[in-house]
């Protein structure tokens, strides 16, 4: 086994790889740009060295820096994580050509598997079940379009040397096709350095179902079982689950046995995931094969009861794997939820800025668990590499965590993660635990209903935009601000002063109050009926009782009661807006005089402003140009992602504010528009 090994990575999955490192008793070596001088990973590791400027194009991905400091660091392996250089075959060539080990498969292997439309053709000659499409070299556009006729819409087209959700778009019919092509090109070069696309059908409410495999160094290859992971925004995955639902073992038998041909035809070693489309009758095809381990492994980790980055370097350091085809069993069901710094009710863009509060569910770290015996460790696991005051930054995959559960069955993990997820709480950035909160609570997930469109097709119930906060959330937030108005008259130290009493106190009746509260501009008050051990709320349908608040003004913890039923949430108050997190949801209050110009249209409906930071890549019209509503106008580029910005009425393009290659903060204004009528 290694001494000491250099993880070549970023964020959660260099803290998960060094958590497992540690446990073993091997020392760590992290690299970091200057945006992570200070990050978890850092910290988590033995030893840090500085790699360059924050752009991964200067840092992360400067494999002539990593290889160098691996040598000086005397690291005997390097751990590529996943993203960055963990499938680029020349990076895997360098490591071994240096005398390191590359803990991931042989250069060979990935160079197969890396190009999709090859891998396409390989996969066949295995006997491994493929999507009708075209898979080849020509990218004559004319020639792909010919090709997507004869394939028969809707189509796929998809970056062929691509991954995570980049450069892939669904063509509906043959008027979108040069369009989608073009812009499916665009973000495939920008993302992956080479704008090769295959051309598939596109498989109608399809499935994504995965299957974990591993291979050694000594001929042996076997398979953990699958994942599903239908639940998908911009192709993206935002809910994994293991073993996937309604899967009879005759079909996982037989999608195992087609992921490890596909593993052995390339001869591989190390952790894969070889992953599947199947339509709902459980029919099933090849679509790609991942080489390293992929985001969402903690879940077979969890059914499985194994550490798979320990896997992962034992066959690294020639060991033969842990356990035979025979001996794996799955145990229970587990689910994981990616909490991003993201606004779901903005498309999904990514949001930035410091986790001024962040906490997670009470966890406990993943242990080893004995092959003879498999358990799981824990219910509830976070892996994050972020912690409260950090940044999250234009530069990097937003991710804050993932948080995964345990279950014996689906139906318990499916409990956890919700309560879970009420116990999340971020403070800074936008999130989407509210959104993911209502997903675990649809009806389409909830009945294990899933394919990759289901985010779309429950879009009203998942995306609702602003609801009314309820009673019991209002009070809460007014709870919280009433103990601050005490907390703060204790701290004058006028406890003497009976016009300075903050406990409602009144001769002959008790003290009735209404707190202005505001929401998005909105009034929402609330009245506070005074009582001897806390507040009551009402209004016409229904009471309720506050009657504790704990904690400090940096973050407290509001309980009441609404009947027979106890409730409880956290609330922080920051300024004039006080924050609540709660089982319905984080909500932001303003109090009395506080987001006093909150209703103001922050737009004049002249101007067209990034809703995000990023670049610009792309003009479509010129300065004076008469445009349609719904007219693409502009298209930015943020975390490798294309959001197009589109004309709002017809009218007129009065004037371009920045030229393609630039970078705009969120909120710059692009475009001058004049509607007309």
């Amino acid at each position: 086994m290694f001494s000491k090994i250099l993880i070549a990575n970023r964020g959660e999955i260099a803290c998960r790889v060094a958590a497992t490192a540690r446990r073993l008793g091997i020392a760590t070596v992290a690299v970091y740009s200057d945006a992570d001088a200070d990050a978890r990973h850092v910290a988590a590791c033995d030893e840090a060295w500085r790699l360059g400027p924050a752009p991964a194009r200067e840092s992360y991905l400067r494999a002539d820096l990593i290889l160098d400091i691996a040598k000086r660091s005397g690291a005997q392996a390097i751990h590529p994580g996943y993203g960055f250089l963990s499938e680029n075959e020349d990076f895997a060539r360098a490591v071994a050509e240096a005398g390191l080990v590359f803990i991931g498969p042989p250069a060979d292997a990935i160079a197969a598997m890396g190009s999709k439309s090859a891998a396409k053709s390989l996969m066949e000659r295995a006997g491994v079940p493929l999507v009708p499409g075209y898979h080849g070299s020509d990218q004559d556009p004319a020639l792909l379009a010919r090709e997507a006729a004869r394939i028969g819409y809707p189509v796929l087209i998809k970056a062929s040397a691509g991954g995570g959700g980049k450069g892939m778009r669904i063509v509906e019919q043959a008027a979108q096709f040069d369009a989608m092509l073009a812009s499916c090109k665009r973000e495939a070069k920008n993302g992956f350095g080479d704008d090769s696309v295959l051309v598939e059908r596109y498989v109608e409410r399809p499935r994504h179902i995965e299957i974990q495999v591993f291979g050694d160094k000594h001929g042996q290859c076997v398979y953990l079982f699958e994942r599903d992971c239908s639940v998908q925004r911009r192709h993206q995955k935002v809910v994994e689950e293991a073993p996937a639902p309604g899967m009879t073992p005759e079909r996982r038998r037989a999608m195992g046995e087609a992921a490890v041909a596909a593993a052995r035809a390339v001869g591989y070693v190390g952790a894969g995931t070889v992953e599947f489309i199947a339509d709902q009758s459980g029919q099933f095809w090849f679509m790609e094969m991942n080489t390293r381990l992929q985001v969402e492994h903690p879940v077979t980790e969890m059914i499985t009861g194994f550490d798979l980055v320990e896997w992962q370097l034992r066959v690294a350091a020639g060991e033969p794997l842990p356990a035979t085809q025979e001996s794996l069993r799955i145990h229970g069901h587990a689910i994981e939820a990616r909490v991003y710094a993201e606004n779901p009710d903005k498309g999904f863009l990514p949001s930035i800025g410091t986790l001024r509060h962040l906490r997670t569910p009470a966890a406990v770290e993943f242990t080893h668990v004995d092959a003879a015996a498999p358990h799981h460790p824990a219910a509830v696991r976070i892996d994050s590499g972020v912690r409260a005051g950090d940044a999250i930054t234009p530069f990097y995959d937003p991710m804050i965590a993932k948080l995964i559960v345990w279950g014996e069955n689906r139906r318990q993990a499916l409990a956890r993660m919700s309560q879970a997820l009420a116990a999340f709480e971020v403070l800074g950035p936008a999130t989407n635990i509210a959104f993911l909160s209502r997903l675990m609570r649809s009806e389409s997930f909830a009945h294990a209903d899933l394919d990759t469109g289901l985010i779309e097709r429950e879009r009203a119930a998942l995306l609702p935009g602003a609801t009314p906060p309820s009673l019991r959330v209002r009070a809460m937030a007014a709870a919280a601000i009433l103990a601050a108005e005490a907390e703060q008259a204790a701290a004058r130290d006028d406890r003497h002063d009976p016009w300075s009493q903050r406990n409602g106190w009144r001769l002959g009746a008790p003290l009735r109050r209404a707190l202005p509260l505001t929401r998005d501009g909105q009034p929402c008050p609330v009245e506070i009926e005074y009582q001897r051990d806390g507040w009551r709320v009402r209004d016409d349908s229904e009471a309720l009782t506050l009657s504790a608040v704990t904690g400090s003004q940096a973050t407290r913890r509001v309980r009441g009661r609404l009947g027979e039923r106890g409730f409880e949430a956290g609330a922080i108050i920051d300024g004039e807006t006080v924050h609540l997190f709660s089982d319905e949801g984080p909500y932001a209050f303003g109090h009395a005089s506080v987001l006093a110009h909150a209703g103001e249209d922050e737009h004049d409906g002249g101007r067209l402003t990034a809703p995000m930071p990023g670049k610009v890549i792309a003009l479509l019209v010129a300065r004076g140009a008469r445009v349609t509503k719904g007219q693409p106008l502009l298209v930015m580029e943020a975390m490798k992602m294309e959001h197009t910005i589109h004309a709002p009425a017809d009218g007129e393009v009065s004037e371009i504010r920045h030229a393609v290659g630039e970078q705009v903060d969120e909120g710059a204004q692009l475009i001058d528009f004049t509607p007309v009528n």
